[in-house]
């Protein structure tokens, strides 16, 4: 303990606890917590104790139920010897009591004024919050509307705010003066925390003090790691058993060695192998960052409270055209923010600016005073992004979906027990334990919506971004999404989220109103906002938005004390001129590629073999295409006769060729776009492009070989053969399967091609028709497509060209079919030569055209990533 810090016990549950005046300690359900209930009415971060260098204080997070003393809901008290606090409930909730654990001063008369302050406050707050009365100065908006200015409801004029002295937090829904806004980091670089020493650190955790302290002696190396025999143990599964090491050199210097770690170490937001580091850097580790102070190396630990703001965002499209217009707002730590705003108002490119998938152009997003777009590499596993689609797989169940998540995102090391608990607490705090089971294309709508939001918190984000949760829902399951929104938020989050629904705003902190076109026509909290506006309803501020679309609505925001109360301080800093264009670093991925391409396989076939009716098509498809080559009568079979020709070989080859690249084609034309979002997602948390990719070359191909095999084994079984092949001198039918099975190969990488290049999956399915009715026309079957100039440039391009090619060689159709030309006998097509060597470069090209369409199909995936993790 510190000099003159008296000494603390707290008593909880039957377990005590002596405090330490050098760091914080939190309550709550978390089991990474310092003090941890199991109590349905405690929060997940409840609340924390520390010492703030005059007394000890408890501070409540923000909690659902509430912390009370003497009856009275408090949100800060000081406590000392004698204090008794109940968590989630007044009367009979988990009992908080504090006590000395030897002599000290007493502190009963400063725990009775204070519990006096706060009972007096909150019996203030218990009383009826009326609305604001309505002034008769309401003013309404310029001449400058337009032509007929919209009118303001005469019940629902506007009130001016005015700043009050700061009152304890409301409930949410109900009507409060604006408070004046007293921003949770610094106002700009310079303003931000300093520990006594380190003036010239930068200012990366806003006004926070360190969890925790560590001594860096002279020559002393210090591990970190997950691993309980670490010299320092981070309770943190983003974290590697043995992750990296921090070395103090006897010369003052010190280091960082990363050891191998499967999520990275980081200097500055950029991952590093070995690095000197100074009092000026920033070290991340997982959710801790580190910072030198002298010989003393601070921790950081992230748990949610951490600001994070927009400044200046501004969006330019081709053609010079803004979409984003110089959007600032800062966000309150663990807060509920929704967006709102007309179609067309930039919603969407507000969202993939502030989650980095689309930088802004002008302008930065700062994560905890940290700039997002150059630390993205680190930062992006604090952030957890959940689409308006979603993004799992439905055919699984919930518990083995986030099972193959957990794998993909948590570093190789983790064991199987570790990645099962993890799930298990996250199913239990939304509440899906009794649907784990099930499949999630079974579960409603909100409750699906809930396995996505589980699926971003295994990861334990502390900034969850949600695009249109509601979407598609009715009201009451709307209603239950945005409670849920509220209980991440109250439990240690920052949530915002993207919403067309404007039902439940009362929930939320605050409410950004977008105009059109992209700028800022609200920021504050939802109950002022119809009175800012000056309507009843939504609806007519979203009619004026639109038939005023040329107003100025962001110079009268602006214009307004609102802004100065809550936005002027963000927007105060001056915005950047240029962009500066992030650093380009390739960050390291959780799991190893070859790790990440056995998960994502068996994903796949999990997928696949719960979809029965997918694995009973793949099997009837190519019977029945093998099927259709019998019904062609044909003497001979695909032999040659003793006298004549036969021309029934050539069509019965066309028909199983052309068979087998509609099946194979159909097995991939909507893998890709199907799974766009996913990949999105995955993508942006480590995901390996070829690892993926790959994982749907092996699974498909194995599958297409097997219709291949289903496709020849029909189609020759009941044929007359040659009597021996070229390369494989016994096995003729063989020798043509493999041909088949090569030519159904490529055609399902062109599939590939189709599926990363359409933008909605029906698009698929006449693209699907086309190429398979091209592939007859240019196999040389029907006519001569040899010395046919251009007609024969463009048939090199199409599989079944070579592929009938590779089986004319086989069965030598140049001479066994009918020739093209009866004026010249001798003009055979070149490319069906009896002839080992001739039927190796028929099967090259046909596998080289596939390989060429899988780096095709690598290339267009690049278009569906973050644009700031694309190399």
């Amino acid at each position: 303990m510190g000099h003159g810090v008296p000494e603390l016990v707290l008593e909880l549950n039957g377990q005590t606890w002596t405090l330490d005046a050098s760091r914080s300690y939190t309550l709550g359900r978390d089991p990474q917590g310092d003090m941890v209930l199991e109590d349905a009415r405690v929060s997940w971060r409840h609340a924390i104790v520390r010492w703030n260098g005059r007394s000890w204080v408890l501070e409540d997070q923000g909690s659902t139920n509430g912390t009370y003393a003497q009856g009275q809901r408090i949100h800060q008290l000081e406590i000392g010897p004698g204090s008794v606090v109940h968590l989630g409930n007044a009367t009979d909730g988990p009992r908080l009591t504090a006590g000395a654990a030897a002599a000290a001063a007493p502190a009963a008369d400063l725990f009775s004024a204070q519990t006096a302050l706060a009972a007096s406050q909150g019996h203030a707050q218990q009383g009826h919050l009326q609305q604001p009365h309505a002034q008769p100065g309401y003013q309404q908006p310029p001449a400058d509307w337009g032509h007929q200015p919209p009118q303001a409801h005469p019940q629902q004029q506007y009130q001016q705010p005015q700043a009050q002295p700061y009152q304890q937090q409301q409930p949410h829904g109900s009507w409060q003066q604006p408070q004046p806004h007293i921003p949770h980091q610094a106002s700009s670089p310079e303003q931000g925390h300093r520990s006594p020493g380190d003036e010239g650190a930068p200012p990366a955790h806003g006004d926070r003090s360190p969890t925790t302290f560590h001594q860096l002696a002279a020559g002393r190396v210090m591990r970190i790691g997950r691993a309980l025999e670490n010299d320092l143990v981070v309770a943190d599964l983003q974290v590697s058993r043995y992750h990296a090491e921090f070395r103090a050199g006897q010369d003052g210097r010190f280091e960082i060695v990363d050891l191998g770690s499967h999520n990275g170490t980081y200097v500055n937001g950029q991952p590093v192998r070995r690095q000197a580091i100074g009092p000026q850097d920033i070290v991340g580790v997982g959710h801790s960052t580190f910072r030198l102070v002298g010989d003393r190396l601070e921790e950081f630990v992230d748990t949610g409270d951490v600001s994070f703001s927009a400044r200046h965002l501004t969006v330019t499209v081709d053609g010079g055209k803004q979409i984003l217009k110089d959007v600032s707002f800062g966000v309150p730590e663990k807060s509920l923010i929704a967006v709102i705003g007309p179609s067309g108002s930039g919603k969407s490119t507000l969202l993939k600016a502030l989650t980095g998938y689309r930088p802004a152009n002008q302008g930065d997003v700062l994560y905890d005073n940290r700039n997002l777009y150059k630390q993205f590499a680190e930062l992006r596993q604090r952030i957890g992004l959940v689409p308006q689609d979603d993004i799992l797989h439905k055919e699984l169940t919930v518990r083995k979906a986030l099972r193959y998540a957990a794998k993909l995102r948590f570093p190789g090391d983790t064991a199987p027990a570790e990645r099962e608990a993890r799930i298990d607490e996250v199913l239990r705090e939304l509440k899906l334990d009794v649907h784990k089971d099930k499949k999630v294309t079974s579960l409603s709508g909100g409750q699906r919506k809930r396995v996505s939001v589980a699926l971003e918190l295994l990861t334990k984000p502390s900034l969850i971004f949600l695009d249109e949760p509601t979407s598609g829902l009715d009201p009451g399951m709307d209603r239950d999404v945005m409670q849920l929104l509220r209980g991440l938020a109250d439990d240690g989050r920052t949530v915002l989220v993207v919403t067309h629904s404007v039902a439940e705003l009362a929930l939320c902190d605050k409410l950004l109103v977008m105009a059109p076109g992209g700028s800022v026509a609200y920021f504050g909290p939802p109950e002022e906002a119809l009175n800012f506006f000056g309507y009843e309803t939504w609806a007519d501020v979203f009619s004026a938005f639109e038939n005023y679309r040329d107003y100025d609505w962001a110079g009268r925001w602006k214009g307004s004390q609102h802004y100065q109360m809550y936005a002027a301080d963000i927007d105060a800093v001056a915005p950047q001129s240029v962009h500066v264009q992030p650093q380009v670093v390739k960050p390291p991925v959780p799991q190893s590629w070859g790790s990440q391409l056995w998960t994502l396989m068996r994903r796949y076939l999990s997928v696949i073999a719960s979809d029965r009716g997918f694995m009973g098509l793949m099997l009837i498809l190519p019977a029945v295409l093998g099927g259709v080559s019998c019904v062609i009568p044909a003497e001979h079979g695909l032999a040659a006769p003793p006298k004549g020709h036969n021309q029934d070989a050539g069509t019965i080859m066309l028909i199983l060729a052309v068979g087998m690249c509609f099946s194979g084609a159909a097995n991939s034309v909507r893998e890709l776009i199907k799974e766009r979002v996913i990949y999105e997602r995955e993508r942006a948390v480590g995901l390996s492009r070829s690892a993926y990719l790959m994982s749907k070359v092996v699974v498909l191909g194995v599958i297409t070989a097997v219709q291949g095999v289903i496709i020849s084994a029909i189609g020759f079984s009941i044929r007359e053969l040659p009597a021996e092949g070229l390369v494989l001198k016994a096995l003729p039918a063989v020798e043509l399967c493999l041909v088949i099975i090569a030519l159904g190969f490529t055609s399902m990488m062109i599939g590939l091609v189709i599926s990363s290049l359409v933008k909605t999956a029906e698009k698929t399915m006449p693209l699907l028709v086309m190429f398979a009715i091209v592939q007859v026309v240019f196999t040389g079957i029907m006519f001569k497509v040899y010395d046919a100039p251009g007609v024969e440039q463009v048939a090199w391009l199409m599989p079944s060209r070579w592929a009938i090619a590779a089986a004319g060689a086989t069965l030598d159709l140049s001479h066994v079919m009918a020739p093209m030309d009866k004026d010249d006998l001798t003009n055979l097509d070149p490319l069906w030569a009896h002839t080992v060597g001739q039927w190796g470069i028929d099967m090259a090209v046909l596998v080289t055209l596939g390989v060429i369409c899988g780096f095709a199909v690598a290339r267009l995936l690049r278009r569906h990533e973050p644009e700031v993790m694309r190399k």
